[in-house]
């Protein structure tokens, strides 16, 4: 199977005919990226959160072609509310199981708000809160997969490693808005992961950081950093 890097938190998991796009967020919204939704023909769709770096292209890429998408449920309603019409809506804790997988919601500290205006995407008082986010656990072409989603250092990641035991985690390493590289680098110890790839840096001035030493700080720990380019894919 293959994992495609679309910059940001984007990504996709190729498998045969299936193919996972996780919180599309593309070009030109996102500027990392080399696709637009018009270049992206997913069977399934996956969303961690609301907010507008990981949803941004969520409706337009569903609508057109007809991919199975899973949400936390008030996520999951927005879409529908979109014309989104094939939506899973489970809740922490909940699965939403394929033919060649499953999909588990966990938990991740952050904020949701669906996207507000387009000067203030992320305002509370022009968008809407809604629930909470969500880290994901996938299960695809025979590995797990944990997509920490946007979120801060936290002890139970450790019991999600012991849960599930994680061949790929993908972690925020930006800081600011999420844990930083630092944070992440002691999190990737609690899961347990075999590899790490690293995710939610570099695209804005705010989440620039040291993808290097971070690396750097996984392989004295004995852990392998996939550390991918945006339009990049590598074969697991």
């Amino acid at each position: 199977m293959e994992i495609h890097y679309h910059g940001h938190s984007c990504f996709e998991l190729r498998d045969g005919e299936t193919t996972l796009l996780v919180d599309p967020f593309l070009s030109p919204n996102n500027p990392s990226a080399e696709a637009t939704a018009e270049d992206v023909s997913p069977t399934h769709i996956a969303l961690t959160h609301g907010h507008a770096d990981h949803i941004a292209d969520a409706a337009a890429v569903a609508t057109r072609t007809g991919a199975e998408c899973v949400a936390i449920v008030e996520v999951a309603d927005w879409l529908e509310g979109q014309g989104v019409q094939n939506v899973h809506d489970p809740n922490l804790g909940g699965t939403v199981r394929f033919p060649w997988g499953s999909i588990k919601l966990v938990q991740a500290f952050h904020t949701n708000t669906m996207p507000g205006s387009e000067e203030r995407l992320f305002s509370a008082e022009l968008g809407v809160p809604v629930g909470t986010p969500a880290g994901l656990i996938i299960e695809f072409g025979g590995l797990t997969f944990y997509d920490a989603g946007d979120t801060c250092l936290f002890g139970d990641m450790e019991m999600i490693g012991r849960r599930h035991e994680v061949d790929v985690a993908l972690l925020p390493i930006g800081g600011h808005y999420t844990m930083d590289r630092e944070d992440a680098a002691y999190a990737a110890e609690l899961i347990g992961a075999r590899k790490v790839i690293p995710i939610h840096y570099e695209t804005f001035p705010p989440i620039e950081t040291d993808v290097g030493a971070f690396a750097a700080d996984l392989a004295g720990k004995g852990i392998e950093a996939l550390v991918m380019e945006p339009g990049s894919t590598v074969e697991l």
